[in-house]
């Protein structure tokens, strides 16, 4: 009867450990579905760029110039129209690889933490560029705002090019 007992209680524990797991898997795959704030953060911005994009269109034709939205592609799309006009080297897909490791898209982050900020040049904006550098590598015609998205992506590309060949061979803090 003892050995009876025992597997009985052996079965009952192991059902409950394959329930609980079933159950940790379902829990775990409803979380590996659920979007980051950022994934989230980007879907919205797709959408809304999509709006914006469709009325710049619309303004583009009207005025006979382009008009970019005010958003992460647009302040890309804006900058690149300016490095080709100045020989700068870069593509849609390496800056924004660039902006997402660096600032999530954030043209005000600031980097507090690290070696420059340490010694008291913290990077800052898009592409968390330091004052120096983006002092010796702003592109006239842009404003003379570090946190300008536009002016901090054209001077850190333009960086990039000059240290690496262009912003698209840059895959790590530069």
């Amino acid at each position: 009867m003892t050995a009876i007992t025992r597997t009985s209680r052996f079965a009952r524990l192991r059902t409950l450990a394959v329930t609980g797991l079933a159950t940790t898997g379902a829990a775990a795959a409803a979380l590996t579905l659920m979007p980051s704030p950022a994934q989230a953060a980007e879907a919205t911005q797709v959408r809304s760029s999509s709006a914006v994009t469709a009325s710049a269109q619309n303004n583009r034709s009207a005025q006979g110039k382009a008009v970019y939205a005010n958003n992460l592609d647009g302040w890309i799309k804006q900058s690149l129209k300016i490095m080709r006009a100045k020989g700068i080297p870069g593509s849609y897909e390496g800056i924004k690889r660039n902006i997402m490791r660096e600032s999530g898209g954030n043209p005000n982050a600031q980097n507090n933490w690290d070696v420059n900020a340490k010694k008291g040049t913290p990077s800052k904006g898009l592409l968390q560029v330091i004052d120096p550098t983006f002092r010796a590598y702003h592109v006239p015609g842009t404003p003379h705002n570090i946190t300008d998205p536009v002016a901090n992506i054209t001077a850190a590309c333009n960086y990039a090019a000059h240290r690496y060949g262009s912003i698209d061979n840059v895959n790590s803090a530069y």
